[in-house]
């Protein structure tokens, strides 16, 4: 059995979404796709694909397979792109997953600057507020904020930020500044729908406060938030690059220094692999260098 075109076959079929399309796409026929799907599923020892009479669909084990296949796949396209082109420019698809707001200040000017130099080089970059998980949802390279608990994944730190709480110079003149992160439980605090209520930790002494704030502002994005902080609304919580323009310009000022928590880590992160794609090696180093030491919004020395 040629395993190079089982494997072929068993991703085409994952992405054609049923053994026809696969044989269309590979310009084969259907009685061989369906004999090197046997083979392959006989070889391996496990069933890759539930099938009825109306559908097919990837078993748990297909899952898990899909993701390897994938990236063995790239690899082996990469190396011999590699020797056809006499140098390891990156070609292909490359796909990135990072938080939205984080995504569109900074992950996407990024992505933008590295496909400008590797024009046959195709980048796809999807902007969620949820965790990703990377095998499951053929995504190449994450970009995560905050402490990371899937162990399947190399992690390689870019930087650090705080989460600051913040508000206008014109609202700290009229309403003062806190001195404690009690005195906010007693003002207007803007928030975020679908956020938790509670803002903090605050760290007092060997103490960690959690405080459920009030006010008459709520928004379900981060944007619009930061906005209304710096039109003079109320105080805010975000993390700090959030912030950071309106802070360097002066429209926003940071409180509560001293009671901050420790900074939170960014990392870049992508599944373990032996061989990974040119592409993802090559982006890896690109955003590395580019956020080398990040810290946004860092009150000045």
């Amino acid at each position: 059995m040629d395993k190079f075109r089982a494997m072929t076959t068993f991703v085409q079929i994952a992405d054609a979404g049923s053994l026809t399309a696969a044989a269309w796409a590979m310009e084969a026929s259907l009685p061989a796709v369906v004999r090197s799907l046997a083979a392959y599923e006989a070889a391996l020892g496990v069933r890759l694909f539930n099938r009825t009479t109306r559908r097919i669909s990837l078993t748990e084990d297909g899952r898990r397979h899909l993701a390897n296949c994938r990236q063995l796949l790239a690899a082996l396209h990469d190396a011999e792109a590699e020797l056809k082109n006499d140098a390891a420019e990156p070609t292909g698809l490359l796909t990135i997953t990072a938080p939205v707001l984080f995504g569109q200040m900074h992950v996407a000017p990024i992505v933008t600057r590295f496909a400008l130099q590797h024009r046959q080089l195709r980048c796809r970059v999807t902007l969620l507020d949820r965790v990703v998980n990377l095998l499951e949802e053929g995504i190449d390279v994450g970009i995560r904020i905050g402490h990371l608990e899937d162990s399947s994944l190399v992690a390689l730190p870019l930087g650090q930020m705080r989460r600051v709480v913040v508000a206008s110079p014109a609202w700290l003149r009229e309403h003062g500044r806190p001195t404690h992160p009690n005195d906010l439980l007693s003002t207007n605090c803007v928030r975020i729908t679908d956020h938790t209520p509670t803002w903090g930790p605050f760290r007092d002494g060997h103490k960690t406060l959690k405080l459920h704030v009030s006010g008459n502002l709520e928004f379900n994005h981060i944007a619009p938030a930061v906005q209304a902080c710096a039109a003079g609304a109320g105080f805010g919580q975000f993390l700090s690059y959030q912030v950071a323009p309106l802070l360097q310009s002066g429209h926003l000022e940071t409180v509560l220094d001293d009671f901050e928590e420790a900074p939170r880590p960014i990392h870049v992160v992508y599944p373990h692999a032996r061989l990974l794609p040119a592409r993802t090696r090559a982006f890896i180093d690109f955003i590395r260098q580019e956020l080398k030491g990040f810290a946004p919004g860092n009150p000045p020395p």
